[in-house]
């Protein structure tokens, strides 16, 4: 595991497809202090001053892992479990976000290149933007005081490396953990795509790709890959 640290830079994502192109190995971090243009989920600009946590990793796809969706499942449960050491109870909505109470905390950004799946983590720290339209807040917001960003990752790179190795021998137990760390069954959602009414529901759980299953009014069961997901 190795962890690597630059001053600032354009997206540690876009750094790290660079790098699996290169050969990069499975288990190589990248952090920056600041970036200048920090991507989240859809193409989202993620404000990205210092203070806070940018970082990215890779995995590097075997032929029997399980399917590289679910590895946001991993990156969630191993976000959730660090951020608990530090004191924060928060809660996973689907996919990846980590919410503490009912404010947006984190983003989770995962892309495919090549054998690799680059792993983009960013967490709100010390501060957090305004004028959103959402909620969204940070550890120090709610109290809990702003890790040094160095500390919380090597405790959340430590932590993935764990999570990754269960899902590579035992999915299930990385579902079951997801499950206890997230919104229950029966939580009322919202499923935002662009250009695309709102489909609402109640959360109905995971397909085996990680995939949502939300279930309709009228008793039909919508499967969801990717879209905006809102608790109401």
């Amino acid at each position: 595991m190795t962890l690597r640290t630059v001053e600032v830079t354009a997206s540690t994502n876009a750094d790290m497809i660079l790098r699996a192109g290169a050969g990069a190995p499975e288990g190589e971090w990248l952090r920056a202090i600041s970036q200048t243009a920090g991507r989240g989920r859809l193409g989202r600009d993620w404000v990205s001053p210092p203070g806070n946590l940018y970082a990215s990793t890779l995995v590097r796809l075997r032929a029997d892992d399980p399917l590289p969706a679910t590895l946001a499942l991993v990156a969630a449960v191993a976000l959730d479990e660090v951020l608990r050491g530090w004191g924060a109870r928060p809660v996973i909505k689907w996919p990846n976000d980590l919410l503490l109470d009912g404010a947006k905390l984190s983003g989770i950004l995962l892309e495919r290149s090549g054998d690799a799946v680059i792993i983009g983590i960013g967490v709100n720290l010390a501060h957090h933007p305004e004028g959103l339209g959402r909620a969204v807040t940070s550890l120090a917001a709610a109290g809990l005081g702003a890790p040094d960003p160095a500390l919380f990752l090597a405790d959340l790179a430590e932590a993935f490396a764990r999570w990754l190795g269960c899902w590579r021998a035992d999915l299930a137990a990385i579902t079951r953990r997801w499950r206890e760390a997230a919104h229950p069954p029966g939580t009322a959602l919202s499923v935002r795509l662009p250009g695309a009414p709102a489909i609402d529901g109640l959360f109905d759980g995971l397909e085996s790709d990680g995939a949502l299953r939300l279930r309709l009014a009228s008793g039909e069961t919508r499967i969801v890959h990717a879209g905006d997901v809102f608790m109401i």
